[in-house]
């Protein structure tokens, strides 16, 4: 199947589908860096290992999982709105340069439209998951987002909004690297679609250049995904210095060798899962749109 008869809807559930699963499969490391980054006690910081430890000694097995509802529904939502507006923005690009392939450029700003629209629709969900994955409670996603509305407010489903916009240059990196290598790829096998194990070791080696670039910023919207009440910074600048101040430099590292293990499994599941989803995305969207056709003929 060539690349050009994928359409962005496609690649959006596609994308929706991988991330869901990648979430899945690595929802006990997403658990552990979490619980790292927002420990800002420097005297009684664990490793790793120790960290491991007590969250099965508390929680048994369940506890690395907490929060994985609304970690799915998150990766699920913020894979689906980037892949549709990556492909959006990327094609309409090459319309106008009459290009085949994105540049570095044109990738680096279609990775900042849709990153940008990312972070917006999707940072309440991740709000809603990283008060999850830190209370230890079995409570239902929904039932937290209730909670934060009628405890905190609506604008608290947006705490870490500004450090998440920085964070855009992430993804930008993660899916520049990607697409260039895919594109030389391609381009040396004259192939139109890359194999998924070509696009897991990809994905691999993209976020591992973005995770490394931008972990500081992960660091500070994390922790104002828990900011409530008289200890909440009024904005990243602030928490910036109160961490510098009380756990210096390093406390904008705290967790950031079990994070890049995470995150670059996770983004090499999610390239991975995506690339053979999408043959299957334009299988079902192809099937709905002909059903869909006939019910208005129909009619």
């Amino acid at each position: 199947m060539k690349a050009v008869e994928v359409d962005e809807l496609a690649h959006a559930v596609a994308g929706a589908g991988g991330g869901a699963l990648s979430m899945a499969l690595t929802m006990p490391l997403v658990t552990i860096a979490t619980r790292l980054q927002v420990k800002d006690d420097s005297a009684e910081q664990a490793g790793i290992c120790e960290k491991v430890k007590e969250i099965y000694r508390k929680e048994g097995i369940t506890g690395f999982y907490s929060g994985l509802e609304s970690a799915m529904y998150g990766m699920a939502l913020t894979s689906f709105i980037y892949y549709y507006f990556y492909e959006v923005t990327s094609r309409a690009t090459m319309r106008v340069r009459k290009k085949e392939r994105l540049g570095t450029l044109d990738s680096m700003f279609s990775g900042t439209i849709a990153g940008s629209m990312t972070a917006i629709a999707s940072n309440p969900i991740w709000v809603v998951n990283t008060r999850m994955m830190v209370a230890k409670s079995d409570r239902s996603t929904f039932s937290v987002f209730l909670d934060i509305l009628q405890n905190d407010g609506f604008l608290t489903l947006f705490n870490g909004l500004k450090p998440a916009l920085v964070l855009v240059a992430n993804p930008i990196i993660q899916y520049t690297v990607f697409e260039q290598l895919k594109n030389f790829l391609l381009e040396i096998n004259n192939k139109e679609v890359l194999a998924p194990s070509w696009a897991f070791l990809l994905g691999a080696i993209g976020k591992l250049a973005a995770t490394g670039v931008t972990y500081p910023y992960i660091i500070l919207k994390t922790r104002m995904h828990l900011a409530k009440g008289e200890k909440k910074a009024s904005n990243m600048w602030e928490l910036a210095l109160q961490t510098m101040k009380k756990e210096g430099f390093s406390g904008f590292y705290h967790g950031i060798g079990v994070k890049l293990i995470q995150s670059i499994f996770t983004a090499a599941f999610l390239f991975y899962f995506k690339e053979g989803l999408v043959i299957w995305s334009v299988r079902v969207l192809r099937l709905f749109r002909r059903y869909n056709q006939r019910i208005k003929n129909y009619l």
